[in-house]
């Protein structure tokens, strides 16, 4: 896999191409029809793969009731195309025998209507019920997390069936639906030949593929990845965490609809037993076999556990018991392996998170390889593009606006019976950098908090720019202008430089799903200008960060992902920087290169809010200091007279020391 991911853009465009060619001649091989059908239930595996593969590899959203939405696009063309259903003729139903849609059977008074709704029709159109559904679930469901989450969809992917199984009115029961018609293409009616399926499920990959390519390096889909690998720092970076899990949802379900109308349409009937929590839990170990989050993983997963159904187990169940025959032991020479595949499956997935966790096709990181002369290299900023577009956004947004300035009065917030802040009253004015230390406890990250809509204040009020914060929540707080980093940093670890630092600037960008998956050219440009100005940002840092550009965050240093949070945090183009211990875990030569960087913020209009515990950064940034203590302001003023503060003094080192 490693050799594949070194191979250039031509190359595996020319491999791509030679593999495309095999599988459409695949059926002129000469393999017989029994291995056609097998490949074209292949294909349905790999849609179904590939939608789930958003939800849970691209968002991180543990869904373990895939099935459902399986089901659902399933007897959505089952009912519309099959004898089911027979409501009275009139002539209400005319227009759409017209064209097609319905046909009329019998005469007369006893005349009914029987449903023909087309197969090319109902694909797009079951992806759209199963999405429908999708939202309608999310909505009141994808504000839970990790286990919660994942029992709901349990939940949910058991209830279809029961339904399925319990209307029999609309879906027979356990009988199952019968005689749903075959599509018909030019004519030609595809009747039980395997063949035209396989074809159909190879164009439904191919679709559901380049959908999936598209989507994953796009504005959307870094957002997807950033709420999988940090949802509070998505948030604060501008993402509204609900509304892109609920399109990941809808759009898995989609994937998941149009699939479950090719698979009945194959098989001409559906049963509930084809959609209960096996199928779910048996798409879900096929993405873990390919690699989360691995586009071509979900595929290649999909097609050998199918063919480890298929092919494997009967041929292994024959050896055994032919074994058995020979040895006459009646337990192998009655052992069915195919009987036991859930209980296989079991073991593949356990043995994947043991020893192989990214999957046969893990989402490669490049791990950039500086050369002796990059890494000695003498630190040399070239900021002045980047500031000179800071400036812009910061004339832009501050046009017809009220000076930025941070008011903050009385601001209280309880823990339960802890007080974390008590009445803490501070401001920042326009274009300057204020200071917020004292000791650890003292409540500074609970200000910040607070500001940026992670905590809910108790009582205060938290104005910037004449708006009130309060009630915000972090991406709404992002788009006013305030922007931060965090005393843990909290990157996307999984991720580059690069897309770290583009998802700082995911409300300045407007590309939604469809623009991202039809490459508009207006799309092409945003993309190109937001890449163009990451790298003018990431200049700002010198030779730190412009050759790991390409390189996963978590092989960093702990001095350059602080960088990264900070760029990430300024491709937001803030009004309001708020910097949490931005020099934590720096050496004195790093402290001072950033404190410097700092200043320069400041320079071309930037506000700074400052929480540091190193005070000789302190004195050479601020122009004000606020101290904390206990959850009350215990000191304001210059840096020179806040260290000489007695109080401050006595919080700091203790009350001997300064009695001595």
């Amino acid at each position: 896999m490693k050799r594949l991911a070194l191979l250039s853009p031509r190359q595996r465009q020319a491999l791509f191409a030679a593999l495309l060619m095999v599988l459409l001649l695949l059926p002129f091989l000469g393999i017989g029809q029994a291995n056609i059908d097998v490949a074209a239930n292949s294909c349905a595996y790999a849609a179904l793969a590939l939608g789930l593969n958003i939800v849970v590899g691209f968002t991180g959203l543990l869904d373990l009731g895939y099935a459902a939405f399986f089901a659902i696009g399933a007897y959505a063309y089952g009912i519309l195309n099959s004898f089911q259903l027979h409501p009275h003729w009139s002539a209400a139903w005319a227009p759409l025998a017209a064209i097609g849609f319905v046909a009329k059977l019998g005469a007369g008074a006893a005349a009914t209507v029987h449903f023909t709704f087309p197969f090319w029709l109902m694909l797009p159109a079951s992806a759209v019920i199963a999405a429908c559904f999708g939202m309608a679930f999310g909505a009141p469901t994808l504000r839970l997390k990790g286990d919660y989450l994942a029992i709901v969809t349990l939940g949910f992917g058991e209830i279809v069936p029961i339904v399925a199984r319990n209307w029999s009115s609309l879906t027979n029961g356990a009988e199952g639906l019968n005689g749903v018609g075959p599509p018909v293409l030019f004519g030609y009616r595809f009747g039980i030949n395997a063949t035209p399926y396989y074809y159909v499920g190879l164009g439904l990959v191919l679709l559901l593929l380049f959908i999936s390519l598209r989507l994953k390096p796009s504005r959307i889909g870094r957002a997807w990845m950033a709420v999988r690998e940090d949802e509070i720092a998505a948030s604060a970076m501008g993402v509204h965490t609900t509304r892109l899990k609920l399109l990941a949802f809808a759009m898995g379900a989609g994937f998941a609809g149009m699939t479950g109308t090719f698979y009945i349409a194959k098989l001409q009937t559906a049963t509930p037993d084809m959609f209960d929590l096996p199928v779910s839990i048996m798409v879900l170990v096929m993405i873990v076999l390919g690699g989360l989050a691995s586009v071509w993983g979900a595929i290649l997963g999909a097609v050998l556990l199918e063919l480890l159904q298929a092919w494997f187990l009967p041929a292994l169940s024959g050896w055994v018991q032919g074994l058995g025959n020979a040895i006459h032991s009646p337990f192998l020479q009655n052992l069915e392996l195919t009987s036991a595949s859930e209980l296989i499956f079991g073991i593949i997935l356990v043995t994947m998170m043991l020893y192989r966790r990214d999957g046969l096709v893990p989402v490669g990181r490049n791990e950039v390889r500086l050369s002796y002369e990059q890494q000695d290299a003498a630190v040399s900023r070239g900021a002045a593009p980047a500031v000179a577009r800071l400036r812009a956004g910061l004339a832009e947004t501050t046009a017809d606006a009220r000076p930025a300035a941070l008011e903050i009065r009385d601001l209280t917030v309880k823990f339960g019976g802890l007080t974390a802040l008590k009445s803490v009253s501070l401001d920042v004015p326009p274009s300057s950098i204020v200071a917020v230390i004292g000791p650890n406890g003292s409540g500074k990250s609970t200000l910040f908090n607070s500001i940026t809509g992670l905590v809910k204040p108790s009582a205060g009020v938290v104005r910037f720019a004449g708006r009130d914060l309060l009630g915000l929540r972090p991406d709404q707080v992002l788009r006013a202008g305030v922007a931060r980093t965090f005393q843990n940093i909290r990157l996307f670890p999984n991720l580059t430089v690069m897309e770290n630092v583009l998802i700082g600037q995911h409300t300045h960008l407007s590309a939604g799903a469809a623009g991202a998956v039809l490459g508009l050219p207006r799309v092409r440009a945003e993309e190109r200008e937001a890449r163009e100005f990451v790298l003018e940002l990431l200049a700002m840092f010198g030779n730190r960060l412009v050759p790991r550009i390409d390189q996963g965050v978590a092989q960093l240093s702990y001095a350059n992902r602080r960088r990264v949070e900070i760029a990430r945090a300024l491709a937001s183009r803030p009004r309001l920087l708020m910097l949490d211990e931005p020099t934590a875990g720096m050496n004195p030569a790093e402290s001072i290169e950033l404190a410097e960087q700092i200043a320069a913020f400041r320079d071309f209009g930037l506000t700074v809010l400052l929480v540091e515990h190193k005070l000789d950064v302190v004195t050479r940034l601020a122009d004000n200091v606020i101290v904390l203590n206990h959850g009350e302001k215990l000191a304001e003023g210059r840096a020179d007279e806040v260290r000489r503060n007695e109080a401050v003094i006595e919080a700091y080192i203790g009350r001997g020391v300064v009695d001595a």
